[in-house]
């Protein structure tokens, strides 16, 4: 029998719907931590269920560091001014761009880097490039357990809508073009 608190637990840690929390921690035996990893991967296939809709809506935020000497701005698209509105969203997006801001990922996943920027890395050290230069394979710096990618994956399983992080720039005083 799954206890109450734990389903409440992995729910508020989630954002899973009730019933899924319950499944999960079936599965997983009462274990929250193998019970959050089940929840994720079934998110990750709802997510590409998703991928194909469009994103006409979001958000732009700006984060600003150092006392005005490093600022992000980022565009996050979303499918409907409902989620665009959602506390949940508006924190994402900001915390992304505050991840930005530290982390100074170049592109924002691997199918944008161009091929003679791939070719230039030794073959060997393309999967770390590719970790550190991607947004949405770089752990976040709040939480180095997840990637950007994966609090992705968890918020377009929460809302139900498709969501994509569309563009970012990242300003530093004294590095101009």
């Amino acid at each position: 029998m799954i206890a109450t608190d734990d389903i409440k637990t992995l729910r508020e840690a989630t954002g899973a719907g009730i019933m899924d929390c319950k499944k999960a921690l079936q599965e997983s035996s009462g274990d929250i931590d193998k019970a959050t990893i089940c929840l994720r991967e079934k998110g990750y296939l709802k997510v590409q269920s998703k991928a194909s809709r469009e994103t006409k809506e979001g958000l732009v935020d700006s984060y600003i560091h150092q006392g005005g000497r490093l600022g992000v701005l980022i565009e996050v698209n979303c499918e409907t001014d409902f989620v665009a509105k959602n506390e949940d969203f508006k924190q994402f997006v900001h915390d992304v761009s505050m991840h930005i801001a530290a982390a100074d990922p170049a592109y924002i996943d691997s199918d944008v880097i161009p091929e003679e920027v791939i070719e230039a890395v030794p073959e060997e050290e393309r999967e770390q490039f590719i970790k550190d230069s991607c947004l949405l394979d770089q752990q976040y710096i709040k939480d180095e357990a997840v990637t950007i990618g994966q609090l992705l994956t968890d918020l377009i399983s929460k809302t139900g809508e498709n969501i994509k992080i569309s563009r970012f720039v990242r300003f530093k005083l004294g590095q101009g073009a």
